[in-house]
């Protein structure tokens, strides 16, 4: 994958912390960085065999954020569009005092 397909495929990470992670990741063996000789230069990243390893405990913990998510939802209801929670924010005021 080149890395503005990366950039697009998570649009609110930052090219310095994407650049950041990819490096501690090949670093790591978990993603290859292979580099073509061209003009203009190709970057292309994988991952690893070593890398595949974690796919079922990250499937798994996106399996549980997603569950999580419903259940605050259940709890304390649908977020407004500003990402508040009018219930949870009162709840928060109550316990004050």
């Amino acid at each position: 994958m080149r890395f503005s397909e990366l950039q697009k495929a998570i649009p609110d990470i930052s090219k310095k912390m994407l650049t950041q992670q990819l490096k501690e990741l090949e670093y790591h063996d978990i993603v290859h960085r292979e580099v073509y000789p061209q003009i203009p230069p190709k970057v292309e990243y994988s991952i690893t065999e070593y890398g595949q390893l974690t796919k079922p405990v990250l499937q798994t913990m996106s399996n549980w954020g997603a569950g999580h998510t419903k259940h605050m939802e259940k709890l304390y209801g649908e977020e407004d569009e500003k990402g508040a929670n009018p219930s949870s924010e009162l709840r928060k005021i109550n316990s004050l005092g």
